[in-house]
């Protein structure tokens, strides 16, 4: 057959109808209408229609359309517009209509080939590409971080084909969530806010120029200007929503278990088995807080099979309620379920049919349909009191909410795809958002605590409903490393709170890849271990003494680095900067972090070098400018260098930056399991450094009033001393009582010869260990003073 040639339509030259009004300016074209609104000095949205009518604004990728007054300015020439703030100067060419950007100095930051283009359905525009300039972002993915010169495909979907050795494993094809957002090296970033299908051609086809193009819809973009990546995020997350803070507890360990039975082994499954082991890692002491079930802990439908919910306990959960209660009682802080999003019947309830009959359901051309219709709220609060209260009622507290792209898309286990119409097409991507919002909502007003929702899918604005897991990826040394940069990618792209399944999620896993995996797995921002594996389930005794011994070595410090990673995680609220930190977004003028995808800041003072090779006894490291220290030994390097480190099975590298303050509380099995009496300084001296170390009550949304108490933590180098000051709290938050204790590494040379605290020279409280040159300073004080510590040399 041969194709139809539909020709573009571009706006054409400008032709009347240019005018002001608040922040926004408005253009007609020969063949369009243009939009251009400022949202911040260093922010503006573009919008082009072609049918002379703009779109209804959405809420489920953006969520802030208000902005306060802009402070700019334009003027018009015989050629020309210009429109001008504070930090931008945009060129707006008569004929044909393009525009240029430019900073407030001068500087040619992205400039036109083409101007917004239509050809049939599909819009797209086309820019300059300067030799130098590189792009980071879009979303989840697992095959580069630097995508100059490559095509990227961004449309919700696990991989299309079977098997899954050359489908849904098919890191070049993973969208689980894409995000149509990048960042470029010239110091700015433009978000496509369109839902359908997007194409991004980034020098791949042309070295001069690369093109976004989207499959219908408007062509609406925002650009933003930074120049530096963390404040081109942070008008980002402005734009689509910051990551809310999860439960304190949630950045403890959570365990994911098929109740004893797998597919295939349903009929082994039971509550008995999920008691048994939610004991068994308290009896051996490993921390952990949160726990789901995932798929056969129901009966699978009559219609969906395993691919839809029927909301029906399976015949061997005797006593569900008593299983929450006993979980429970073993100071879990929450049990969740796994679901999907259609309906089905079971033996005892037939949802699908009641909500059919009711118009609960998404609405398809040629049959009644099946996925609850999530952009309705009488169908959400319908699924809700129908459904997810009937196991909320029993305990549940959050849920799984998997395949969101089975919406338009191939489904897991089915040969389904849902509604396909124009309509879903442009709801595809946006489905796994409202999807995770609706019991994100609904769960957090039951608890009375902030809400938490487990999600595979996502898209721009996912953030808002945390947290997202990287997908089924299976338990192979080959999908390590991508999985390390589908965290890294998605980081840029907005998305904070992110996990991955330890050691991999099919198949049983190499004990050494286990091991190296559950390191990352436990530098990572959300902790999390569950496999399909059966009978190891990626359960850490199952895969010998040295794997269990490896995991609770890491899930105790990671415990003991909560108060470091919540006071981050506080800062990625405010901020939208994530917790784990390509080394793009604090060093994005070195090229040589540009391809770096196993590397990362972990919060704002660890580098954290996952081991991805079996058997590798070492590995090479690039440590960026400035000076760090090997968290381990304290050895310290110069930075912008290339170094290669031990790696013993037991040690993953990790490097502290010089001047890191590191809060750590004492060891616990599960949040609240005693008394944060002592807070740990794990101090790296550089220059002069501070930390803000943030508190508040671990639950509620006080914190969004302001209920929060925030401490700062200063280092002072002089000549011959070094002072560590420990301010009082500040804030309306009053947070428990505990005293400090300071360990600080020194160079050999900087022996200390005597402490003061506040004036006062200590003759008890501290000592220094003359092997590891680490010196350690207890308080006298407590956090109800101001504390000075002096260490003379």
């Amino acid at each position: 057959m041969v194709p139809v040639f539909v020709k573009a339509q571009q706006a054409g030259n400008y032709s009347s109808g240019f005018k002001k009004q608040g922040n926004e300016y408005f253009f007609s074209t020969q063949n369009a209408d243009v939009k251009l609104e400022f949202c911040t000095p260093g922010m503006f949205r573009t919008r082009v229609t072609w049918n002379r009518g703009f779109e209804r604004e959405e809420g489920l990728m953006v969520s802030n359309y208000r902005w306060t007054a802009v402070d700019i300015s334009s003027s018009e020439t015989a050629d020309r517009f210009s429109i001008q703030s504070t930090k931008l100067n945009v060129i707006v060419y008569k004929a044909p209509f393009r525009i240029d950007v430019y900073s407030k100095d001068g500087k040619l930051l992205c400039s036109e080939v083409a101007g917004a283009e239509k050809r049939g359905d599909t819009v797209s525009c086309t820019k300059t590409l300067t030799p130098d300039e590189h792009f980071f972002g879009f979303g989840e993915r697992m095959d580069f971080i630097d995508q100059r010169n490559k095509k990227v495909s961004l449309n919700v979907g696990r991989g299309k084909g079977r098997p899954h050795i050359i489908g849904a494993y098919n890191i070049l094809e993973a969208n689980y969530s894409p995000v149509p957002f990048f960042m470029s090296t010239k110091g700015y970033g433009i978000f496509l806010h369109n839902s359908f299908a997007t194409e991004w051609d980034m020098g791949a086809t042309m070295d001069a120029q690369y093109s976004f193009k989207a499959a219908g819809g408007e062509l609406d973009y925002y650009f933003m200007y930074g120049p530096d990546f963390s404040s081109i995020l942070s008008d980002y997350t402005a734009l689509t929503g910051r990551s809310p803070l999860l439960p304190q507890f949630a950045l403890g360990l959570h365990t994911g278990t098929y109740s004893g039975g797998t597919w295939g082994h349903e009929k082994e499954t039971s509550d008995n088995y999920v008691v048994q082991l939610a004991r068994k890692f308290r009896e051996l002491g490993i921390p952990v807080d949160l726990l789901w079930l995932d798929s056969t802990w129901r009966i699978f439908g009559k219609n969906g099979g395993n691919g839809a919910t029927s909301f029906e306990w399976r015949e061997t959960f005797k006593d569900p309620k008593g299983m929450f209660d006993s979980i429970y009682a073993m100071n879990y802080k929450m049990v969740g379920l796994h679901l999907r999003p259609r309906f089905d019947n079971g033996i005892k309830l037939n949802l699908l049919d009641q909500a059919r009959e009711k118009g609960f359901v998404y609405p398809e051309p040629n049959n009644k349909g099946e996925f609850v219709n999530f952009f309705d709220q009488k169908s959400v609060d319908w699924w809700w009191e129908n459904g997810v209260m009937r196991v909320a009622s029993l305990g549940a507290k959050f849920l799984k909410t998997d395949e969101g792209s089975a919406f338009g898309g191939l489904a897991n286990e089915s040969d389904k795809t849902g509604p396909t119409d124009r309509t879903a097409q442009k709801l595809h991507n946006v489905f796994p958002i409202a999807y995770a919002k609706a019991p994100y909502e609904k769960f957090q007003q039951l608890n009375g605590i902030r809400g938490l929702n487990q999600t595979r899918e996502g898209y721009a604005g996912i953030q808002r409903y945390p947290f997202i897991f990287a997908g089924d990826w299976p338990s192979q040394w080959q999908y390590f490393a991508p999985v390390i940069k589908a965290g890294l990618n998605i980081g840029l792209s907005g998305v904070g709170y992110w996990a991955h399944c330890m050691g991999g999620f099919e198949q049983p896993a190499d004990p050494e890849l286990y091991i190296r995996w559950v390191q990352f797995g436990m530098f990572s921002p959300i902790a999390l271990v569950f496999g399909m594996d059966h009978p190891g389930y990626k359960e850490p005794w199952n895969y010998g003494e040295q794997a269990l011994a490896n995991f609770k070595k890491y899930d105790l410090l990671r415990y003991r680095l909560i108060p470091y990673i919540y006071s981050n995680a506080h800062q990625m609220y405010l901020t939208g900067m994530p917790l784990m930190q390509s080394l793009v977004l604090n060093y994005q003028n070195d090229p040589n972090v540009y391809d770096i995808g196993d590397q990362y800041m972990f919060g704002s003072n660890l580098m954290v070098c996952p081991v991805t090779t079996k058997g590798a006894q070492t590995r090479t490291v690039y440590l960026p400018e400035g000076t760090w220290y090997d968290y381990w030994t304290g050895k310290k390097y110069e930075g912008k260098k290339y170094v290669h480190v031990v790696t013993p099975l037991d040690t993953i590298p990790v490097f502290a930056k010089a001047g890191a303050i590191i809060p750590m509380q004492p060891e616990m099995k599960y949040t609240g399991e005693k008394p944060v009496d002592k807070i740990t300084l794990d101090i790296f001296p550089g220059a002069n450094s501070s930390f803000r170390l943030y508190e508040d009550d671990g639950l509620s949304l006080d914190y969004q009033k302001g209920k929060y108490a925030s401490t700062e933590i200063r280092t002072v180098r002089q000549a011959k001393s070094l002072k560590l000051i420990i301010s009082q709290p500040v804030g309306s938050y009053r947070p428990s009582i505990h005293t400090y204790l300071a360990k600080i590494r020194l160079e050999e040379a900087n022996k200390p010869s005597a402490v003061t605290e506040n004036g006062e020279t200590l003759r008890g409280g501290w000592r220094y260990d003359d092997k590891e040159h680490v010196l350690y300073v207890e308080s006298t004080l407590n956090n109800n003073s101001n504390i000075e510590f002096n260490i003379i040399f």
